[in-house]
């Protein structure tokens, strides 16, 4: 009798421990110039928060470590210093070399020493009212060149005539990763992430429901175009709507083709899944240079990777494994 009444009470506890409730617990900060994001569903508020608090230490600490806008920051000083030279660690390595492979796949036109291009257009902290004359676009073209850009033993390098480096394309998708990661070592089995342009997820919403995210309307952004489903997958989207000047009442975006100097015409937006938020959010910008047949066929050739293409005429194209519902 004893026995049966101990079997009963060992069953009602792991019962009860089995039915905690799940909660949907939230945060959001002003990080890297915009606002992120977390979302987490557990049943633990406590390690929920700390979970979250973690994941934005995490962003807060590669946002000063590498932004290229903070002065401070690794690539900020090497930007103003005069020797043109950096003491890079195994994270920095890492984060350049990645970068390298994005510069080549592209023909060399995903270039991070854009920066004076940018601000010629006007993307940066004193506005331009007009367009760029064919002589002040070709003096700045002289300075863009990636190639210069060199990991010598643990130094980062820039060579002459290339004067800067700008994070923009790259930085935020590899904070948003290593927030997910800190989010994982916690424990955190269903969570989503995102700052506008770089979304991850880990595992699925509660009752084993995939995320669904609206994808924007590039000729609409208050709208959307339709939605994608993601299982423990990150997502990186660059579109010619998310941040752009107004010259004489006409838009010009910041996606930037360093051989014209002007802004990319054939794309409206390139959509990129994959199981990593630091390669999403470069794929996203590289395949924004590249021909569209290029991309899709790039992409059908890894399993991993799904893409979605809106070209100038809104017309959408896409890989084979990506299952897209149009609104």
């Amino acid at each position: 009798m004893l026995k049966k009444i101990f079997v009963l009470f060992v069953s009602i506890v792991l019962l009860l421990g089995c039915n905690k409730e799940i909660k949907k617990f939230e945060s959001e900060k002003f990080l890297f110039g915009t606002y992120i994001r977390i979302t987490v569903y557990d049943s633990d508020e406590k390690l929920a928060r700390e979970s979250m608090e973690k994941a934005f230490e995490e962003i807060a600490r590669i946002d000063q470590k590498f932004n290229s806008k903070v002065p401070e920051s690794v690539i900020g000083r090497l930007n103003s210093s005069e020797n043109k030279s950096v003491k890079l660690d195994e994270e920095g390595k890492y984060l350049f070399n990645e970068v390298n492979k994005m510069y080549e796949l592209s023909n060399k036109k995903y270039d991070i020493t854009i920066e004076p291009l940018l601000k010629t257009w006007g993307f940066g902290e004193v506005a331009k009212l007009s367009v760029p004359t064919f002589e002040e676009i070709k003096k700045v073209q002289e300075v863009i060149d990636f190639s210069k850009v060199k990991i010598e033993g643990d130094n980062l390098i820039i060579e002459s005539p290339v004067k800067s480096i700008d994070t923009g394309s790259f930085l935020k998708g590899y904070a948003v990763q290593k927030a997910k990661e800190k989010l994982e070592e916690k424990g955190i089995k269903s969570a989503f992430i995102t700052s506008i342009s770089s979304i991850d997820v880990i595992g699925t919403k509660p009752e084993n429901k995939p995320w669904r995210i609206g994808v924007q309307n590039p000729q609409a952004p208050d709208q959307i175009l339709g939605v994608v489903e993601l299982n423990n997958e990150s997502m990186g989207v660059s579109g010619d709507y998310q941040t752009y000047v107004e010259i004489d009442g006409k838009r010009y975006h910041h996606i930037l083709d360093k051989t014209t100097g002007y802004p990319i015409s054939d794309k409206k937006m390139v959509l990129v899944i994959c199981d990593n938020a630091f390669i999403a959010d470069m794929y996203s910008t590289a395949f924004f240079t590249m021909p569209i047949e290029k991309i899709i066929s790039y992409a059908e050739k890894d399993q991993k990777m799904k893409v979605l293409v809106v070209d100038k005429e809104m017309r959408i194209f896409k890989s084979k494994n990506l299952e897209f519902f149009e609104k």
